[in-house]
């Protein structure tokens, strides 16, 4: 059964949604990106290429392998044009008439061409071109393979191909019949993709696997429903195929700004596809564990080329990411019940647990430091400031979540002598906190840079809240900084450093704007401790900050929800807890409804 794309209304509803400028077209696994460029279109792709040039993060800049592909008129003239778009396709209108374009799989875009004579022309940024009575091939010499076919089945009437830069321009005219079509082919592949589908079919079956995918998802509160299946949109379009090191399927944390695997990011991700596919949940969880080293750490993050375990900038130093492994695991296991995931991973987290302890643990008081920035996740926090290690009260509030999902994973498999070992060294570490960190006159956790505390204040200063270990006391001067307007509680809370506080930039990274993790957190902890009215307000206010934009954004200002200007698009745990907070939200009010 086919599905007539119009006849979903996940597609009607997103009609238009990626909008080809800032929001590429993209699918579930392929390194492809479709953008527009006035009357012409480009397709960037999302691998990092370090060989290349050697540099983490010039793919940004790169580029597109294919560019200034063009629509003409039989004499070679660029045509004015309109798109429209949905998940599944991009309609495309010229004086020729109309296209259609499609993903054939994830190396392959299927372009319908109207009746009657006309051309196109496209540059590829590849350097050696062959052409044949089909089209043609063109590939990248050296040690870098990435190689592009271009194929189609209207009458090449006159076929250019020339040397441009580094790359060659091929130009078309075509004599196109009904059903006429054109597929390009961008693999790093030694073979090609050169076989013709029909197009109706393709489209059709596109269409109906985004609205299974789309129709998987849990409803929502009619207010939420565009951006939630958006955020669905992002989820799907984000995923990336297996190479090399990317060993399984997995979501990028933006397609765009950022390729690869991070590790509390792909934890994060996990929490949404649970809803509509647990083994790709799982395997978020997966890539990271099959990179462990035999010291039990995790790496920071995860490339086609390699991982990034060491870095020497802005300090040398082991690389990783805050320890949420486990809290995310069991959330899976609590929804999919599947016993077998935490035996297989059990193991592989307890190492993870005890390399905290010995390697992060320089001055032996018990709790583990902070030995790079980057291993916060937040990179440029004024915390960092004085320099490093840092003794972090959220580091240890993740150790504390860990350990207690431990016990928990210990008792589900049948390791029972581990359950109280777990237990005990959760509410152990939560005491080391107060007796070390905790400061009753400002009511704050101070982190500490060899025994000094870090004179700023930041909604991590109040993490070991969502422990629900706090002593009642404690809890409610917590409580009371992050409601204060004048420090947490802004219009779009939660800022990453308070509103009051002089090195608060409401623009700049981890140094003010509001993140949707550490508002799921907060929320999270606020219900365990029975804050439900003020867990509840926290998330509403974080859904409207995320509904104020088109795009699903990085981080937001938390004052008027503005986006700042390095902040990424597209961004995938930003999209992923929205999908979680939307449901949690909309089952709430429908509680209340009752």
């Amino acid at each position: 059964m086919t599905l007539n794309p119009i006849a979903s209304p996940y597609l009607e509803l997103l009609k238009n949604r990626v909008n080809l400028t800032k929001i590429p077209f993209s699918e579930r696994s392929s390194r492809l990106m479709f953008f527009r460029t006035d009357d012409s279109f480009a397709v960037r792709l999302a691998e990092r290429w370090f060989k290349l040039d050697g540099q983490l993060a010039s793919y940004r800049k790169r580029e597109p392998i294919v560019s200034d592909w063009a629509l003409t008129d039989f004499a070679g003239n660029v045509l004015p044009l309109t798109t429209t778009t949905y998940p599944h396709c991009v309609e495309i209108s010229n004086a020729n008439g109309p296209y259609r374009l499609v993903f054939v799989d994830p190396e392959t875009l299927l372009l319908t061409l109207p009746p009657g004579q006309h051309g196109l022309r496209f540059r590829a940024n590849l350097d050696d071109a062959q052409t044949d009575r089909r089209g043609g091939t063109l590939r990248l010499t050296g040690n870098i393979r990435r190689n592009i076919a271009y194929t189609t089945n209207a009458r090449i009437v006159e076929q250019r191909v020339e040397a441009n830069g580094n790359g060659n321009t091929v130009d078309l005219r075509l004599d196109c019949a009904d059903g006429a079509r054109l597929m390009l082919n961008i693999t790093p592949r030694l073979g090609f993709n050169r076989h013709l589908p029909d197009a109706d079919t393709t489209i059709a079956t596109a269409a109906q696997q985004w609205h299974d995918w789309f129709a998987a998802a849990p409803e929502v509160a009619e207010e939420y429903r565009e951006q939630y299946y958006f955020a669905w949109l992002v989820m799907r379009t984000g995923l990336i195929s297996s190479r090399f090191y990317t060993t399984r399927e997995a979501m990028t944390p933006s397609k765009i700004h950022y390729v690869g695997v991070w590790q509390w990011d792909a934890f994060f991700h996990a929490l949404a596809y649970r809803h509509v596919e647990p083994r790709l949940a799982q395997d978020q969880i997966r890539i990271v564990l099959d990179h462990q080293r035999a010291d039990g750490m995790i790496p920071d993050a995860i490339h086609d080329e390699g991982v990034v375990t060491h870095l020497t900038f802005p300090i040398e130093a082991d690389v990783t990411k805050p320890p949420l492994l486990a809290w995310a695991a069991w959330k899976l296991y609590e929804m999919d019940g599947d016993r077998e995931f935490l035996d297989e991973i059990y193991e592989a987290v307890t190492r993870w647990n005890r390399w905290w302890f010995d390697y992060s643990d320089t001055d032996g008081d018990g709790l583990p430091e902070y030995r790079h920035p980057f291993s916060s996740g937040l990179d440029d926090s004024p915390l960092w400031d004085d320099g490093m290690p840092v003794t972090a009260p959220d580091l240890n509030t993740y150790l504390v979540l860990q350990e207690e999902a431990l016990a928990r994973m210990a008792e589900t498999i049948g390791a029972e002598e581990d359950v109280a070992l777990w237990s005990g060294r959760a509410d152990r570490l939560a005491q080391r906190m107060i007796d070390h960190l905790w400061d009753p006159e400002a009511g704050l956790f101070w982190a500490k840079h060899q025994g000094t505390r870090v004179d700023v204040r930041t909604p991590f200063n109040l993490f070991p809240l969502i422990t629900g270990r706090m002593p009642e006391p404690i809890a409610r001067q917590l409580l009371a900084h992050l409601t204060n307007p004048d420090e947490f509680w802004t219009r779009y809370p939660v800022p990453t450093v308070a509103k009051n506080d002089p090195a608060y930039e409401p623009l700049e990274m981890w140094r003010g704007p509001s993140w949707v993790n550490i508002n799921y957190l907060l929320v999270e902890g606020l219900n365990r401790i029975g804050q439900q009215e003020v867990a509840r307000e926290l998330r509403r206010r974080t859904l409207a900050m995320m509904q104020s934009s088109d795009d699903i954004y990085e981080y937001y200002h938390p004052e008027t929800a503005e986006i700042p200007p390095k902040a990424a698009p597209t961004f995938g745990w930003s999209a992923a807890l929205f999908i979680e907070l939307a449901i949690e939200e909309s089952r709430a009010l429908s509680a209340a409804q009752q």
